[in-house]
């Protein structure tokens, strides 16, 4: 039987704001396991710790949340930045993340690799498409105009960020080979994100995956193939050898972290190609019904998965 962890994405709801209820609520609900997401402040990751309800097997960097010191989120910081003292910050925050991880217990930490530019928030003809979808125009022609200036856009400028997250990524391996940690870099969310995935030969070349390896998130998979811009069956194609992990959530539309069966993802690939882990995290937003996250293993079953 497959081990299932679920990420406390999902704990951020009033009715668990002490971390010591989430817990307990994932072992009530058939869990086996915790991952810290990045969203989760020191407190209540101590909280979690403190319930000794379930074990903790993976931190997603960069847990534990705190401000920066410009006002943003730490998620924020770019590790694929150029500019030196951004990535340095985002560097700091991830071995942060590495050293909790160690300390804990956990086997793997799931890393974000950062983007392509410095601005903040996603490419603006992204955003254009995403909000033509969202109302109902997926089909009109300024679609395919749309995602060729974001495509061209990101080749441009992708070689210097592409160095500066080889670069931070060997610090991190650095920092977590005395821990015994595996560092899993995620497929993401958005089109300017790192890594895509042809990227990954080039980041993690001469690295093996007790090291680093490829961590697959089902939702991001998806909403990126919906938006036209990378096939979803590409990530497999590419890194299906270096597989270590896998977030798991459903999709409806281009929103994503809905809980398996509440949604529309094909879940034949998936099973082809993360049917062989030993484990998985349920990565399932705070908006989603109780029920949905108790059916979990039932419905990983039916679709051969669990």
């Amino acid at each position: 039987m497959k081990a299932l962890a679920l990420s406390t994405m999902y704990a951020q709801q009033d009715r668990f704001a002490h971390g010591g209820d989430f817990a307990r609520f994932a072992a009530d609900a058939g869990y086996d396991a915790i991952e810290i997401s990045h969203s989760t402040p020191e407190e209540k990751l101590r909280q979690v710790l403190e319930a000794r309800s379930l074990p903790v097997t993976s931190v997603h960097q960069p847990a534990p949340w705190v401000r920066h010191h410009d006002g943003r989120g730490n998620s924020h910081c770019n590790l694929a930045s150029t500019d030196p003292d951004e990535r340095r910050a985002a560097v700091d925050y991830a071995r942060a993340s590495i050293d909790w991880a160690g300390r804990i217990g956990a086997a793997s930490v799931v890393v974000h690799l950062g983007q392509v530019t410095d601005l903040p928030g996603m490419l603006p003809e992204e955003l254009q498409l995403r909000r033509l979808i969202d109302s109902g125009l997926a089909n009109e022609a300024r679609m395919a105009g749309l995602r060729e200036a974001a495509i061209a856009t990101r080749q441009q400028d992708a070689g210097p960020h592409l160095a500066a997250a080889r670069a931070s990524l060997l610090d991190l391996v650095r920092a977590a080979e005395p821990w015994g940690i595996a560092l899993g870099l995620e497929n993401r969310y958005h089109f300017h994100e790192i890594p895509l995935a042809h990227e990954y030969d080039e980041i993690l070349d001469g690295l093996v995956p007790g090291q680093a390896g490829y961590w697959h998130d089902t939702g991001h998979a998806e909403v990126l193939h919906r938006l036209g811009f990378v096939d979803r069956h590409a990530w497999f194609a590419a890194n299906a050898r270096r597989v270590i992990g896998a977030h798991i959530h459903d999709v409806t539309g281009i929103g994503d972290h809905r809980a398996p069966g509440n949604g529309d993802v094909d879940w034949p690939y998936i099973v082809a190609g993360l049917g062989h882990l030993p484990r998985y995290t349920l990565e399932i937003n705070q908006h989603e019904p109780e029920q949905g996250v108790r059916n979990v293993r039932a419905f990983l079953a039916g679709v051969g998965l669990a």
